[in-house]
């Protein structure tokens, strides 16, 4: 059984969707602690299904460095396989993504590398782009730079705003997550051959 960590930052809808998953019977992994770096919404989501959870925020730490030594610490303390940030909005600190890499994996509202960074949606209206996306991909120390696990385009429609279109990348993004825990869990996928 593969132990998933999510760190969180707002309202944790792919995270809801992931729960729900590793809810049914069969699923392949458990998700064993959820994090934030703020008083997130989210957490909730882990509250109901007794999932532990923690929140490590940076104003709490004299620098970026100590608040990456602080949240690495709380990660490894729930020994982990796979670590999932799923709309964490804060770049981790080189020390530890070395420490988790390949086995941290981020998702994002766009077909990468289109639009990295933290405004894909809006990027991809203003851009005039005719579709956008979702992705997953291994993090590294770069901005939605990492080796791309999956991705999947989504039409961007006449009218779309940043709030509708980011609905309906949401689904999207969900099943590409899902399916990536799943097929990391039962062998499919090797994060260290990317």
């Amino acid at each position: 059984m593969l132990s998933v960590l999510v760190l969180i930052s707002g309202t944790g809808s792919n995270l809801l969707a992931l729960l729900a998953a590793a809810h049914e019977p069969g699923f392949p992994a458990r998700v064993v602690a959820v994090g934030a770096d703020r008083d997130a919404a989210g957490l909730a989501h882990a509250e109901r299904f007794g999932i532990p959870t923690f929140v490590v925020a940076p104003g709490d730490f004299a620098d970026r460095e100590a608040w990456g030594a602080a949240l690495l610490h709380r990660i490894r303390q729930h020994a982990p396989d796979l670590v999932v940030l799923s709309g964490l909005m804060r770049l981790l600190p080189a020390g530890v993504v070395r420490a988790l890499a390949p086995h941290l994996v981020n998702t994002h509202p766009a077909y990468l590398p289109e639009f990295p960074g933290a405004h894909a949606v809006r990027d991809a209206l203003a851009a005039g782009a005719a579709e956008t996306g979702a992705s997953v991909i291994v993090v590294d120390e770069g901005v939605d730079s990492g080796p791309i696990i999956v991705r999947e385009r989504v039409p961007i429609l006449p009218g779309d705003d940043e709030p509708a279109l980011h609905e309906r990348i949401k689904p999207v993004e969900r099943r590409l997550l899902i399916g990536v825990v799943r097929d990391v869990a039962e062998g499919r996928l090797n994060l260290k051959e990317l």
